[in-house]
């Protein structure tokens, strides 16, 4: 089995009720990057990479389009199944962008999956749980209503909240935690994310005069070097998110103790296959972790409730997938949805959605 064709396709995903709001912007939509990688054999499978505009990490939809251009040649006749050889042929070709890399990656597994006749979560070693616990992420906005929204969601079945923060003044931010507190008290995990905005200063003055709050504190502050400075004086743990951008990296903050878990992406680190080693390095220190990603539709969802799945429950945090704030599905007859909180692990072959190709436009390219 070899690869004989992969196409790109850009595709706008409209967000509802928007915009969603973050410390580094505010969003109505956002560019997803969708792969569809063919074999000699007539199997198909789909990637997914959706970074949500250009500032929130090094990635944008563009830079994922070209750099996987620049692959593309070069991974014709490739055999899919063998993914980690795959990985070291496209490390060969282009370094970094693991972003995009994380695309071709999906669709291996995909592929891989449907190959075997298992789901991609057979692959990584079998699921622990037929549906894995969701999270959801309130945007910035007014204590009130954040606290309202949040109360909600819990209502909803959510088991974990993620309240965003930063880039305002942080007298808002402790207003907000506080209120939400107030509103759903133990009722959900809640975590405070500042997704690298907040300066010592503001960090330490919302950790201590939320003493009393149990949350955790979410890549609070841009840089490594800066967490490594103030833990120390923190009153909440710490969980490292967009600094978490490398497996050697993840090793250098859990050897110096820096974190007591991780907010970790998939296509951050490059795909499934470097995010199950992500998932033993957590299991072999006992570090929770979440499964998520920056956006994406049903491509992206599914790979991040197959890899879910097989994390050991006790230190599976939760699974984010931002369908609860997108218009459409890939795939209207097995949508990846959260019900209740949680989401359903797809039981057919590979990824186990088969996307509508009528819903994209034509290529961006197709590589033979």
């Amino acid at each position: 089995m070899r690869i004989a064709e992969i196409a790109v396709y850009s595709h706008n995903l409209p967000i509802s009720n928007g915009p969603y709001v973050m410390s580094h912007g505010e969003f109505n939509d956002v560019d997803t990057t969708l792969v569809k990688v063919t074999t000699d054999t007539g199997l198909v499978g789909w990637g997914e990479t959706c970074p949500i505009g250009p500032v929130y990490q090094p990635h944008h939809a563009e830079g994922a389009r070209a750099a996987l251009l620049a692959m593309a040649p070069g991974l014709i006749g490739q055999d899919p199944s063998e993914i980690k050889k795959l990985h070291r042929r496209m490390d060969a070709l282009l370094t970094g962008h693991h972003y995009a890399k994380a695309a071709i990656d999906i669709a291996a597994y995909d592929i891989t999956g449907k190959h075997f006749g298992v789901t991609v979560a057979q692959l990584l070693g079998g699921a622990e749980v037929d549906r894995v616990p969701s999270y959801y992420a309130l945007s910035v906005g007014d204590p009130d209503t954040i606290a309202q929204v949040a109360a909600e969601r819990v209502a909803q079945g959510y088991p974990r909240l993620q309240m965003k923060v930063g880039a305002r003044p942080v007298e808002l931010d402790i207003e907000t935690v506080r209120k939400v507190y107030e509103k759903v008290g133990n009722k959900a995990k809640l975590a405070v994310d500042a997704n690298r905005s907040l300066n010592s200063r503001d960090l330490l003055r919302l950790s201590r005069e939320c003493i009393d709050v149990p949350i955790i504190l979410e890549q609070p502050t841009s840089s490594i070097e800066e967490i490594a400075r103030v833990r120390p004086m923190l009153h909440h743990g710490v969980f490292m998110d967009e600094a978490a951008d490398s497996l050697s990296t993840v090793m250098r903050v859990i050897g110096e103790g820096l974190v007591d878990g991780f907010g970790m992406k998939v296509t951050r680190l490059g795909g499934i296959q470097p995010m199950t080693a992500f998932r033993d390095l957590c299991e072999a220190v006992n570090l929770p972790h979440t499964v998520d990603d920056a956006w994406g539709g049903d491509i992206i969802n599914a790979a991040c409730v197959q890899v879910g799945a097989t994390v050991n429950p006790k230190n599976l945090e939760a699974v984010w997938i931002a369908e609860p704030y997108l218009t459409e599905h890939y795939d209207d007859a097995n949508p990846i949805k959260v019900i209740d909180g949680y989401i359903r692990v797809p039981t057919g072959p590979g990824l186990g959605v088969i996307p509508d190709e009528s819903k994209f436009s034509v290529p961006v390219a197709v590589i033979n």
